[in-house]
């Protein structure tokens, strides 16, 4: 088990799970570097900061220079690479800042990596590893109901946002291929959980239903998703860089297949439960989250279903997901019921005043 982790978008949502996880779990040194873009959010660290093995650097990927001062202080001896821009309908209305994030700022990751990897001792060397950190959506997406995505699936990326994830990838393979760097990769399923930013299906939908606004959802709903608890996630991911073979591909799923319209159906009856509406008004209308509900017009390209095979992550280094679909999505609305204080500041936007820059 690497002892000094170097991890990218760290104040992310999953990048945040994987530090917390790091810190309350291991004893392993953990530096984060983040640019802090409007998806970054440090106080989703907040159980992780006060440990003295929590480093924090405010830094862009795409700043070689000061990528090259985190290695050279930090000394880490792995990278967990998982900064990246990955919301599709911000891909669509703007692909820029995709491929600067997602292509170049991997290459420049690479290739800091690359300079430090080479000064290390043959030891250390050896034992050096770089994580990349993927998604499914490089694939594609599938015809039918049986079909997996396995990790020797052809690529067919479908929006800039899956385009640009593949370019990383591709870039990684190649600098394992090229330069010998010791690397691993990962691609995982729709994660879901505590601590994701609003804009994602999950959240959106708990908190625009906790404010009576609709629900919308895109087409008729019938789009199908694998989804994967953010810790799970976690944990498969530390499985990963701790076991898994270098030049490896590991495809991670919670084994949760759900259409969109599901989805919100079960937020919808979990709400009902757990924060009931009032019977006032709309007479003779039955009082549940679901009469919200509104179909919109459909996102360019969608794809239709994603559903990962994880049968080689669980065959080779014994992981395997510890939620259902079921007591994860219960675990996360009853998170936003008892968070308000998180969420209300992303919305409100003062979770990002006064942020300050780390030690460079």
């Amino acid at each position: 088990m690497p002892y000094r982790i170097l991890v990218t978008g760290g104040a992310g949502f999953i990048g945040s799970a994987v530090i917390r996880h790091l810190i309350e779990s291991t004893s392993c040194e953990v530096a984060n570097v983040d640019k802090l873009t409007y998806a970054g959010n440090l106080e989703s660290l907040t159980p992780a900061t006060d440990s003295e093995r929590y480093h924090f650097y405010k830094v862009d990927i795409c700043n070689a220079v000061a990528l090259s001062s985190v290695f050279d202080e930090f000394k880490p001896d792995a990278v967990m690479h998982l900064a990246a821009e990955s919301h599709v309908d911000r891909s669509i209305d703007g692909p820029a800042e995709f491929i600067e994030t997602n292509i170049v700022g991997t290459y420049c990751l690479l290739e800091a990596t690359r300079r430090y990897w080479y000064g290390l001792p043959k030891t250390d060397k050896d034992a050096f590893r770089f994580h990349h950190i993927s998604t499914d959506e490089v694939y594609g997406d599938l015809e039918g109901a049986v079909e997996l995505f396995t990790e020797t699936t052809p690529y067919a990326p479908s929006s800039p946002y899956s385009a640009s994830k593949a370019s990383s990838d591709h870039l990684v393979r190649a600098w394992q291929r090229t330069y010998g760097l010791p690397v691993l990769i990962t691609n995982c399923s729709n994660n879901y959980g505590p601590y994701h930013f609003p804009e994602k299906l999950i959240p959106h939908v708990i908190l625009n239903a906790l404010s009576g606004k609709p629900l919308p959802v895109y087409g008729d709903g019938s789009q199908i998703r694998d989804w994967l608890y953010v810790e799970d996630h976690a944990r498969a991911l530390l499985a990963v860089l701790s076991k898994g073979k270098v030049g490896e591909t590991y495809n991670i799923g919670g084994h949760n297949e759900k259409r969109n319209l599901e989805v919100v159906e079960t937020i919808c009856e979990l709400l009902d439960k757990l924060v009931p509406l009032t019977a006032e008004g709309d007479r003779g209308q039955t009082h549940t989250y679901k009469n919200l509900i509104t179909f919109v017009a459909d996102r360019p390209g969608h794809d239709r279903r994603y559903a990962i095979d994880a049968s080689k992550i669980q065959r080779e280094l014994g992981w395997a997901p510890q939620e259902t679909f079921e007591s994860g999505i219960r675990k996360t609305v009853q998170w936003y019921l008892d968070n308000p204080d998180w969420w209300q500041r992303v919305l409100s936007g003062e979770y990002q005043l006064g942020r300050l820059g780390g030690q460079l």
